[in-house]
């Protein structure tokens, strides 16, 4: 394993794990009471995406490889659709549900629950768009596949744990508007990520 594939690696993951980072924050600020347990887990979530698209990707380089370009143009939409949906509601949500009441002068929000199914959907779409890294992998032994997939995990793992930790601190401050900015942060990576593509 020479320093090469590692510093790559470890760049790529850091590119691919700037959208999911934003979601971690948005998940911290939708659940500023989340457990240390959860943090893990939605890190862990993730960190196994990213490692996995890129994965796929190559063995659709080495197999299928034109019925993966076909599919490549509709990566876009799918995330723009899935992050769109889960923000969207989010933000519908935190504005029509009002989750702070005034106990004794003390503003008391009650701490809603970010659900498996919607951390799976985020993790789809915040990692669809590393099945391209698969072409950029292509050359790789799958020895090699597998090293820069587990790290790009390991850095996605690290950048996602500290987005929950960052979201719950303003999530505390923010009581009660956290879950409309952590919708509107998921809409507007959906959004970026389509435009960039047309780029």
């Amino acid at each position: 394993m020479g320093f090469p594939l590692v510093f790559d690696s470890l760049l790529i993951g850091t590119g691919l794990a700037m959208d999911a980072f934003s979601v971690s924050l948005a998940n911290g600020l939708n659940e500023p009471c989340m457990r240390r347990r959860k943090i893990f887990a939605v890190a862990g979530i993730f960190a196994l995406f990213q490692a996995l698209m890129p994965l796929i990707g190559w063995v659709c380089v080495h197999t299928v490889a034109t019925y993966f370009e076909a599919f490549e143009s509709a990566i876009p939409w799918i995330a723009l659709a899935l992050l769109g949906f889960i923000g969207g509601k989010m933000l519908f949500e935190g504005i029509n549900e009002n989750r702070c009441k005034e106990v004794d002068g003390v503003l008391v929000c009650e701490c809603k629950s970010i659900g498996l199914w919607a951390l799976l959907v985020q993790g789809v779409a915040t990692s669809i768009d590393a099945l391209s890294v698969g072409f950029t992998i292509s050359d790789y032994e799958l020895s090699e596949a597998l090293i820069c997939a587990l790290l790009i995990a390991l850095v996605t793992f690290v950048i996602c744990y500290a987005g929950v930790l960052l979201g719950k601190r303003f999530g505390t401050a923010l009581a009660g508007k956290s879950e409309i900015l952590g919708g509107a942060i998921l809409i507007f990576i959906g959004v970026e990520i389509f435009v960039t593509s047309l780029f």
